[in-house]
């Protein structure tokens, strides 16, 4: 019987795969003497091998040919305006369509089953997406977050505490994978508070002396909480000096200082495509990571591309992603904005603002667009604000909408509630109605113990 298996190294070499996305001291060499004519010229030669890949795929010849895009039409990145955005509707479509791994990975145009790691997302925004990788791309993906993580500073000798989920959801598994693979860090892989109770990952920590913590910045700023709640000082007991994770509109400052003064990083990217953009040592704007990535800034209603500095969504080209699931124009939802001038460490790469909130979890109310996410870092300016919220939309039978915003606070006196709603109809433009609660109240409809994402609204308008 012939043995037909093909494992998982057999198709590339570490040494091929940093030779095109470079990491540790050779990447720092190459983002800052790169030259913009040398990095475009970089990014067709990946894009070309691309869209080569994708032109054998189901999903994409459906998705181009239905715009009449024929082979041959894209030459470069120049072209890459007139083909069509998708999202991630797109993507469910094709599982509905060919279940249960749809049609836009390209199994058909391999001889034979390739190599593949299947994941999914958590469902934040819906039901659970299947996410495809094969080797080649996953580990390049591994090499940006490495990258990037030695880049904030992370040392061999550190150990590295991860709040990022497990089981079928992909985070856990590709922060383990980038930190084991790429850097000598050890790495601690505490998971949830489902997985591993907050007390226990604060155990945990201080056992074995954690000093860099990955994750979202909502759990980890609930570690320093329950920390002090067992008697434990952050930074003196447990001696973190680095954080690096999803900070969005977060006051990184504030969470650093939870954490006794530990530096904090802000990175971005989603399941699909990995590492997107990231915060370095200068803390001043996240570096699209354009040896691997090409981001487009798009306006959330016409999806034309916003050079001017505008709020849009970010849409995502992979440039790596040439073996399974090409990623060429995926729309994110997540919204930024390009961050103008030159980079002060003199980093060639562009740089955007960090993730501003989801276009499809941005209410419009009485004609102001508010994005959920960002209300807590409005919040963060008072002291008594206790870090959790969440916000709910609703109509009266007037069909008018109101905007209510329930908080976590240490002092629930009305004067507290006056002084939320001020600082919120300033940076707003809309006065909500703010509802105070006690410590914890929040937790069973955010479920922060329970998602990577809590969830910070509820839209009641639309309900029957």
């Amino acid at each position: 019987m012939t043995d037909l298996h093909r494992h998982y190294w057999q198709d590339m070499t570490p040494q091929g795969l940093t030779a095109d996305h470079p990491i540790g001291d050779a990447f720092t060499r190459y983002a800052t003497t790169v030259s913009r004519d040398e990095l475009t010229a970089h990014q067709n030669r990946l894009f070309l091998r691309c869209v080569d890949r994708a032109w054998k795929t189901d999903f994409y010849r459906r998705l181009w040919g239905d715009k009449g895009i024929e082979r041959g039409d894209i030459r470069s990145l120049e072209d890459l305006p007139r083909l069509p955005i998708f999202d991630k509707s797109d993507i469910m479509a094709s599982l509905d369509r060919a279940p249960p791994f749809g049609d836009f990975a390209g199994f058909e145009a391999h001889e034979q089953r390739p190599p593949v790691i299947l994941h999914t997302t958590s469902g934040t925004t819906g039901k659970p997406q299947v996410l495809l990788f094969g080797p080649k791309s996953r580990e390049v993906q591994n090499i940006l977050l490495a990258r990037l993580y030695r880049f904030q500073g992370l040392r061999p000798d550190d150990i590295v505490h991860s709040v990022y989920g497990h089981g079928m959801i992909n985070g856990g598994h590709y922060v383990r994978e980038a930190v084991t693979h790429w850097t000598s860090a050890v790495f601690l892989s505490a998971g949830t508070g489902v997985e591993t109770r907050s007390v226990q990952q604060v155990e945990i920590m201080k056992s074995f002396g954690a000093t860099v913590i990955v994750g979202f910045a909502d759990y980890i700023k609930k570690l320093a909480t329950v920390a002090r709640e067992m008697g434990l000082e952050p930074g003196r007991d447990i001696p973190v000096r680095m954080i690096s994770g999803h900070m969005g509109r977060e006051d990184k400052a504030a969470i650093g200082e939870a954490w006794g003064g530990a530096q904090c990083f802000d990175w971005y990217g989603v399941g699909d495509t990995g590492l997107i953009a990231a915060e370095g040592p200068d803390r001043d704007g996240l570096y699209v990571q354009e040896d691997a990535q090409y981001l487009e800034v798009c306006d959330i209603d016409t999806g034309k591309v916003i050079e001017d500095g505008g709020v849009g969504d970010m849409v995502c080209t992979c440039l790596f992603k040439d073996d399974l699931y090409p990623i060429i124009r995926f729309n994110t939802h997540d919204v930024t904005q390009w961050k103008p001038g030159q980079s002060s460490i003199g980093v060639e790469y562009r740089r955007v603002e960090g993730f501003m909130g989801r276009s499809d979890n941005m209410v419009k109310i009485r004609g102001i667009n508010i994005f959920p996410q960002g209300v807590g870092p409005m919040l963060d300016e008072h002291p008594a604000f206790a870090k959790e919220f969440i916000c709910r939309a609703t109509r009266d039978a007037q069909d008018r909408d109101s905007f209510i915003v329930v908080a976590e606070a240490t002092d629930l006196s009305p004067a507290t509630a006056q002084a939320f709603g001020d600082i919120l109809k300033r940076k707003i433009g809309i006065e909500p109605v703010v509802e105070l609660v006690e410590r914890g109240a929040t937790a069973a409809l955010t479920q922060i113990d329970v998602r990577q994402k809590p969830i910070r609204l509820i839209d009641e308008r639309f309900k029957k």
